[in-house]
């Protein structure tokens, strides 16, 4: 085999290996180094990476030979805020709504979406909610309705290519509070339709226990221990807790775990 021709091997291995499966790429990869001279193999090696890096090929090749592709072109995670008490109040309302897109190839976050919401039927915040969530009235008072700010999500999610049908993308939660019980409860309260993508979602809590084989009790804190993983920010802030969540989603992917929704249809 020619220098040339097994530089052509060596870049066919590079740019297709997302496409070939494991055990015949590997056979493939120990094919040309058994033909190649080891100075030769790195050489041309590191001269492909250098050229596809050019192109900016380096990081997203790297990144779908390192673990599985996911079902999904990219993961919504999500993790609200609420109005809370002891004894809780009713009805509760969102008061934080952040969402990081995660591109489900690099398992990167690419894109945040993050407002406070004004709430209405109990526009006071408690000394237990701020205490629970870092949340202080400055940061919700003359903030948006949440009628506005799923206005302004449909918005973002349109200027983000997630409402194209060709597009894959389904929401994140740690537990199924957030879409089952906290956002459609609120919407029924005040009249307001809930969008069909947030009917779907993956319980980050389940899909952790598949791939782990435990229940994480504590949540978000369980997974990161779990999983020898450090906390970011502060428990119970809504943008801190959806970067935990992406975190973990990454951890586990890496290791080999495919994501699936969890929900029922509704």
């Amino acid at each position: 085999v020619s220098d040339a021709s097994g530089c052509s091997m060596i870049a066919l291995l590079h740019t297709g290996a997302a496409k070939f499966p494991q055990n015949l790429l590997s056979r493939a990869r120990q094919a040309v180094s058994l033909l190649l001279p080891a100075g030769v193999l790195k050489g041309f090696s590191s001269i492909i990476s250098r050229k596809l890096a050019t192109h900016g090929f380096g990081a997203s090749m790297a990144a779908m030979s390192s673990f599985p592709p996911q079902r999904y072109h990219y993961f919504l995670v999500l993790d609200f805020e609420a109005t809370c008490d002891k004894p809780q109040i009713h009805p509760q309302e969102i008061i934080e709504f952040p969402i990081l897109k995660l591109n489900g190839r690099t398992m990167e976050i690419e894109s945040t979406f993050h407002m406070y919401v004004q709430p209405v039927v109990h526009p006071q915040l408690t000394p237990f909610c701020t205490e629970l969530t870092g949340i202080i009235q400055g940061m919700v008072d003359g903030q948006p309705s949440l009628q506005q700010v799923l206005e302004r999500v449909d918005e973002w999610m349109a200027k983000e290519g997630l409402l194209d049908p060709s597009v894959k993308s389904i929401f994140v939660t740690c537990g199924d509070w957030d879409l089952k019980v906290m956002l459609p409860g609120q919407c029924q309260y005040l009249g307001l339709p809930v969008a069909d993508y947030f009917k779907q979602w993956i319980n980050l809590k389940k899909a952790y226990s598949f791939a782990m084989g435990s229940w994480p009790k504590n949540g978000l804190l369980d997974m990161n221990k779990g999983l020898n993983l450090q906390h970011i920010g502060r428990p119970h802030s809504g943008i801190d807790d959806c970067k935990n969540i992406a975190n973990i989603m990454k951890t586990l992917a890496h290791r080999g775990f495919i994501f699936k929704q969890t929900s029922k249809p509704f």
